[in-house]
């Protein structure tokens, strides 16, 4: 194998190539490599942190809406206490209201028990002075006689 003049340019120019591309190529493509790297670290760290903000986003999310349900169930038995209370409440003054009718009606009922037993004793008065009046066949004056028809009144 014969080397030649050719093959030795050849080897001067490859060699000159290859270090024009190692000196003024190779290192701004070695930094944008770099940097492309650079970034796609710096996104791959940022979307942890994203995720791990977002898990604890959820967290807090989560312990909110537990809070929020919790104080719900809280305000609704609260609710369903009071009503209840109202509605014992209401029950107690209707009892109170019936009592006080009931005892109402009872006085009234005695009133009128006391109403019709006067009125019956002075119908009863009444017809023993009509009865006497017949028996002794004379007029007995009930003016005269008052005394003696309220004590007839008080024994009947």
């Amino acid at each position: 194998m014969s080397i030649n003049a050719t093959l030795f340019f050849q080897m001067v120019v490859f060699l000159i190539l290859v270090g024009f591309t190692m000196k003024f190529v190779w290192p701004p493509i070695a930094k944008a490599l770099d940097e492309r790297a650079s970034k796609i670290a710096e996104g791959l760290s940022a979307a942890d942190r994203a995720k791990s903000e977002l898990a604890a986003a959820n967290k807090r999310v989560e312990s909110q809406l537990s809070a929020a349900r919790d104080d719900a169930n809280k305000r609704l038995a609260d609710a369903e206490r009071l009503a209840q209370q109202m509605v014992e409440e209401a029950k107690g003054r209707a009892s109170e209201e019936a009592a006080k009718i009931i005892a109402a009606a009872r006085a009234e009922a005695e009133q009128e028990s006391v109403k019709a037993r006067q009125v019956l004793r002075d119908q009863v008065a009444g017809l023993a002075v009509k009865g006497a009046e017949a028996i002794l066949r004379k007029e007995v004056n009930a003016a005269v006689h008052a005394e003696l028809l309220g004590r007839l009144k008080a024994e009947l």
